[in-house]
């Protein structure tokens, strides 16, 4: 027989009156938050970053694709703290904090520990925690059930799970609902409450046996994706060893209707999960003594995509007698990938950090989806093309390739374009990188 604090928590889910908790307001929590209030819940938003929440509160939109409507219905319906005291209030808690790598590529779990930390004498019986942030599996048992096992009963007076987020910046913050959501629990009775949950606003809810199961399928995904594009990438080096124009190579091979998925090269990979993921799937094989060589080497290839395109740059410098410090060098977006106004884990950046250590500093930006209040210190943006300021730089390098450049505009007033995405065709004037 189900006990009390799971009726309640059970009848609060259904008839919709359970007040939720979402904790980060960035690019995954607060897509989240506006799923929710669009699905009649109410909702209590928290982020350390004072600012998201200032602007939350104006009405203001701080993600490119969230419009100023989104953010005025959530704050008709919800509220938002930067400070965790209001948590007790909350029927269910959903941590959406980055997990990014330290230095030494090892998960930076820091987000969660503090987050636990913060809140753990704000929690009450009867609440449901859930994890979305990426981790490696094991992550929920050891970083959040070690540290409330003495003060609950998990399973019985309060509800833990996990469930991998599956947001695809640019492409599905407002219509995540339609995409199957993996969910967990620590017991059945969690797994039970969660899933029954999620039902509530996502068309179909997918049922993982366990935590783990859950936490690694997370990371499969994205290291599916990293494996296939490391392959890629490095078939494009091969091409160009050849002479070989790779996106020609992948439109023929793409002709074949089975057995063959096409993915893109680009200059690098980017974004949270790709260049991420990979090594914490990696450092979570040795913690039991396995090197799993075949998925760090896909991280490494894209990884060293960003030097095939510097030795592009290096080389048509020098073949043009261009000294590095006066070589004067365009760089066409700045966000991981094509209408986003993301440069997390940026190869743009990369590359730029590397033809700086060459003395190659004369190096300018432009990328709409950016203005100079929201980029790195270090980069020159320029606001806006012009056939004069085209022609004056040496080189061109399309690395994000937005729909909303003019293509035939660049082409036309440029005098050389390194092109990393297959958006001109090669010729005298262009190459690939």
């Amino acid at each position: 027989m189900k006990n009390l604090l799971f009726k309640k928590a059970n009848n609060l889910i259904n008839t919709k009156r359970c007040l939720v908790g979402i904790i980060g307001l960035g690019y995954v929590g607060l897509p989240i938050s506006i799923l929710f209030v669009k699905n009649n819940f109410k909702i209590i938003g928290f982020d350390i970053n004072k600012k998201k929440i200032a602007k939350i509160k104006k009405n203001e939109s701080y993600i490119d694709r969230i419009s100023s409507k989104d953010i005025e219905l959530i704050n008709k319906n919800g509220n938002f703290y930067s400070n965790f005291s209001h948590i007790k209030k909350c029927d269910v808690i959903i941590i959406c904090v980055p997990t990014p790598l330290k230095n030494n590529e090892k998960p930076d779990l820091s987000c969660i520990k503090t987050t636990i930390n913060s809140i753990k004498k704000y929690l009450k019986k009867g609440q449901i925690l859930i994890l979305e942030s990426t981790s490696y599996p094991g992550t929920t048992e050891e970083e959040i059930y070690q540290k409330i096992k003495n003060n609950f009963k998990v399973g019985e007076n309060f509800f833990l799970g996990f469930s991998s987020e599956r947001i695809n910046p640019g492409k599905n913050e407002n219509s995540i609902q339609r995409i199957p959501k993996v969910v967990s629990g620590y017991s059945k009775p969690c797994l039970e409450i969660i899933s029954k949950f999620y039902k509530k606003y996502f068309s179909k809810v997918y049922k993982a046996e366990s935590l783990l199961i859950a936490e690694f399928s997370k990371l499969l995904e994205n290291v599916y994706r990293s494996v296939n594009i490391g392959f890629i990438n490095e078939m494009k080096i091969v091409a160009d060893k050849m002479g070989i124009d790779v996106f020609k190579i992948i439109e023929a091979a793409n002709t074949k209707p089975y057995g063959f998925r096409r993915f893109w090269p680009g200059p690098g990979i980017g974004g949270h999960c790709i260049p991420i993921d990979p090594l914490f799937l990696n450092f979570a094989a040795k913690k039991f003594g396995y090197n799993s060589e075949f998925v760090k080497l896909s991280s490494e290839v894209n990884f060293k995509t960003v030097k095939f395109v510097e030795n592009k740059v290096t080389s048509f410098l020098k073949k043009n007698d261009i000294k590095f410090p006066s070589a004067k060098i365009l760089c066409l977006g700045l966000a991981y990938k094509k209408n986003l106004d993301d440069y997390r884990e940026s190869a743009s950046l990369r590359l730029f950090d590397l033809l700086n250590k060459k003395r190659i500093t004369k190096i300018k930006f432009y990328d709409p989806y950016f203005s100079k209040n929201n980029v790195p210190k270090r980069v020159n943006l320029i606001k806006k093309l012009s056939s004069k300021k085209l022609l004056n730089f040496d080189l061109v390098i399309l690395l994000t390739d937005h729909d909303c450049f003019d293509y035939n505009f660049i082409y036309k007033n440029s005098k050389k374009i390194i092109d990393c995405r297959g958006r001109f065709s090669i010729s005298e004037k262009v190459v690939r990188g």
